[in-house]
């Protein structure tokens, strides 16, 4: 049984989490595809550029990342008092 992200994510307990995406299919995220034959090295850039990006967006510090072939690790701290003194003006603007 599946349980609720309250459940699982509690800033009390650690505000450090290490995040796994991987793709399906064993398709290729970076590097060169295996089946086509295709270089997708240039997305290695992509996905920095907009990690960092999104971490100015949202309360999150990225301490780490590393992107692989066909998935990427990040590991982020939750900044929950920096969240906090946004307005609701500030939440919606971002």
């Amino acid at each position: 049984m599946t349980l609720p992200r309250s459940a699982l994510v509690s800033l009390d307990t650690t505000p450090w989490y290490h995040l796994v995406n991987r793709c399906v299919r064993r398709a290729s995220l970076c590097g060169t595809d295996a089946v086509s034959g295709q270089s997708y090295e240039h997305r290695r850039g992509w996905i920095s550029d907009r990690l960092h990006q999104l971490a100015g967006v949202f309360a999150i510090d990225v301490a780490a990342y590393a992107v692989m072939s066909n998935h990427y690790h990040l590991v982020v701290r939750v900044d929950a008092e920096r969240a906090a003194a946004w307005s609701d003006d500030e939440v919606l603007r971002r």
